[in-house]
């Protein structure tokens, strides 16, 4: 098979919850709104550090797609799918886009702190 090189992602992202890869940015969710089998989902516009498995027809909640599992490219868990083909027309937005399914993925996404909340902030008009 040969060596795995994984990419780092600088910024809050979402990683696989076995083995802590890399997978995904914050800024690249597109919708938080989609659900799995065994419950909530996220839909990304890229994904990283994965592997594809076959196309194949499944059928879905919104219809018939073509899709292709997502693997972990390190410890091989299953993380979701990506939309290769949609059959219907109001769901083409979907192709080429990634579901990580939100049981197998976990938070890199850490609090950002607000520094002008802190007390003493310089923003305070003395006049």
């Amino acid at each position: 098979m040969g060596r795995v090189f994984v990419l780092d992602l600088d910024g809050r992202s979402y990683g696989c919850r076995l083995c802590d890869t890399p997978l995904a940015l914050a800024d690249n969710i597109l919708s938080r709104n989609f659900n799995c089998s065994q419950g909530r989902a996220y839909l990304f516009s890229n994904v990283v550090n994965i592997t594809l498995g076959p196309q194949v027809e499944r059928m879905m909640m919104s219809g018939l797609h073509t899709v292709e599992d997502i693997f972990c490219c390190r410890c091989g868990q299953i993380l979701g799918w990506k939309y290769v083909l949609a059959h219907e027309k109001d769901e083409t937005y979907k192709e080429g886009k990634f579901v990580l399914e939100r049981w197998r993925i976990a938070d890199n996404v850490e609090e950002e702190l607000n520094l002008d909340a802190q007390a003493g902030s310089s923003d305070t008009d003395n006049a």
